[in-house]
Parts: C-alpha cells; structure tokens; sequence
C-alpha cells in the first residue's frame, strides 16, 4: 500500500537532513574551569574530532588519559559511508512510496541510534578509564570519563555533553520518520505502526532523560560555593542550581544562591533545590518549599533564610524568628526588590 503524498514530503525533508549533518558537528564536550574562563570545546563530526584538541591532549597528560587523535577512531571513517547509506535507503523509501518501506527505515535508524550511543558511551568509558599509572597527577579512584548527556564535574572541569547541530539534524530526521509512520498508522490503524512509532518514542525519551534533574550529594567542609567561593560547612542552608544542560552549581547560603540567580537569569535554569533547615544537608524542591528570613538565623554569608518542605514547620519556626512565610516566588521578589534597591 502507497503511503500520502504528505509521509513522502516528511520523508524526503528526513534526507536533506541526513545530508546536512555531514557538513556540520554532530556532538560537542565543553570544558569549563576557573584557569579556562572561556572553556574548552571538542567537537565530534561524522569525519573527524575537531576543537582545542591540543590543549585538551596537554591537560589529559597530566592525569594519564590517552591523547584524541581522528586517525585512531574508525567510527571516523565508517560513520560517513553509514550516514550516506542511510540518506540512500531515506530517498529509497520515500520514492517507492511503500509502507513497509517506511517502517524498515525508522526500525533501521532507530536502531543505528541505540548503536552510535553505545558505542560513544564505550569511546568515553575507555579513555577516561584506562589511564596511564605513571601518569604526574594521580587521584585514588579517581576516573575522567565525561558524561553521556549533560554535565559532570572532573576535578576541576566541568564537563557537558551534548548534541550540536548535526545530533539535532539526527534527532529532527527522526521524528520526522516518526510523524510519517504514525499518519500512516492513523490511515489504516495498524497496530504494529503503532507499535513501531512507541518504540522510538521510548527511545527518545531515554534519550532526553540521560540528563538528570536529580541534586548531587553537597560535600560539607570539601565543595566551595559557586558564587561566594567559600568552602561549604552548613548544611542547614546548603542549596543547589541544575542548569538546562546539566550543570550543577552549589551554594553555602540561599542568598549566595538568590544573587546568583539574579546575575545570570532564569533562563538556563532547570531545577533549584534548596536545604531543609530542620534536616542537616537534605536537599528538597526550592519551588515547592516555604521559607523564613531573619537575622537571628545566622547563615554563612548573611542571607539569613531557612527552607522547609511542609508549611506547617515553616509556620512553627517563623513564629520562633518572628518572621514571615514566603514561597518561591515571594523570596525571589523580595531578593529582586532588595538588589534594585541596594543599585
């Protein structure tokens, strides 16, 4: 049976999308630290590893970890023949026109997905495992394995993983088989369409969840505040930031935390967790909490404001302080109000 002219469309807006992603980076690892303010950036094409390569081979020296050359990846010289084949078998299906065709090609490129991520997951696990034991920095336990998706701190770098525009190229090509696949199914009402379009959402969703809204562990009396750069002792009022591509910044007061949400915006932010004040270091949502404010609380750097997850212990110990209750929202207007005031 003939697919719609409209699939075919889909299909063929697929290809060119497969094309593009040749001529452009498919994956990139930033590297952010202190003594690299502008960061770092290694960038994966279907060809080639591009980027601050020797700089990033001279710091991987110093911690054992092997040096990045194109030349020692054959994924560089397969991946260009893979892409081409898919971009033929794409046009294939959308000149034949034929259903089948159509979910070959998604159960096809759904499975090269899983593959190309499995095997980046192993390329990754390999260098930042196997380390040199001579090597002039050696930390017991210590690995550099960069992450899958998102942000993870190594040492001093923070490390994010994520897709350029050729992985997006990879990702828009995909749903466009899919939106292709579940019109047909809604034509004819297959089930096994169907079943087939699930299965690469499945796959998507997995895809997306790799970075994680989850807090990390704060390291009292080890972490040092992103903002105020003093090393973390109060887990009363400990507080954490999850950036939109993972990365996590940590605080040793909500106000620290307040100043630099005010600096930076709320539009890379993701997820702020925030300490509850009647359990030591224990991290809960800071959009659902409640929170008073009084100088007799005595933070580490003056904010001077305690959270908690239940209302009713906000209330009990607001009344303590003689302070008010706020939410989120209220705490982060008065901050505002505060900083516009102070300028």
């Amino acid at each position: 049976m003939k697919i719609a002219f409209l699939s075919r469309i889909l299909i063929i807006v697929a290809t060119v999308a497969l094309l593009l992603s040749l001529f452009v980076p498919i994956w990139s690892i930033y590297l952010n630290a202190p003594q690299y303010p502008e960061g770092l950036r290694l960038q994966i094409w279907a060809n080639k590893i591009a980027g601050d390569i020797d700089i990033v081979n001279g710091l991987n020296h110093y911690i054992g970890m092997k040096t990045l050359h194109s030349k020692d990846f054959i994924e560089f010289t397969l991946l260009p023949y893979i892409i081409c084949f898919y971009i033929l078998v794409f046009a294939w299906a959308a000149v034949t026109g034929k259903r089948k065709a159509l979910n070959i090609v998604l159960g096809a490129f759904v499975l090269f997905g899983v593959i190309a991520m499995v095997d980046f997951w192993k390329w990754e696990y390999d260098y930042g495992h196997n380390l040199d034991p001579n090597a002039a920095i050696k930390v017991p336990g210590m690995t550099y394995q960069p992450p899958l998706i998102g942000f993870k701190q190594l040492l001093n770098f923070g490390a994010y993983s994520v897709p350029d525009i050729g992985g997006w190229l990879f990702v828009g090509a995909g749903l466009l088989l899919l939106i292709a696949v579940v019109k047909e199914a809604r034509r004819t009402k297959r089930r096994k369409s169907y079943a087939l379009a699930l299965s690469f959402i499945a796959v998507a969703i997995l895809f997306s969840s790799c970075t994680s809204n989850s807090p990390q562990p704060v390291l009292l009396n080890k972490d040092a505040c992103d903002f105020c750069k003093m090393t973390i002792s109060d887990g009363r009022f400990v507080a954490e930031l999850i950036t939109r591509n993972g990365r996590i910044y940590k605080f040793d007061d909500m106000g620290c935390l307040l100043h630099y949400i005010k600096e930076n915006g709320n539009g890379n932010t993701r997820k702020v967790y925030v300490a509850d004040f009647k359990k030591n270091n224990v991290l809960t949502d800071a959009t659902t909490a409640w929170f008073i404010q009084s100088e007799a609380l005595k933070s580490p750097m003056a904010g001077n404001i305690a959270a908690f997850p239940v209302k009713d212990n906000a209330i009990k110990e607001a009344a303590g302080y003689q302070a008010a209750v706020m939410d989120w929202g209220q705490l982060k207007q008065i901050a505002n109000a505060k900083g516009s005031h102070e300028h």
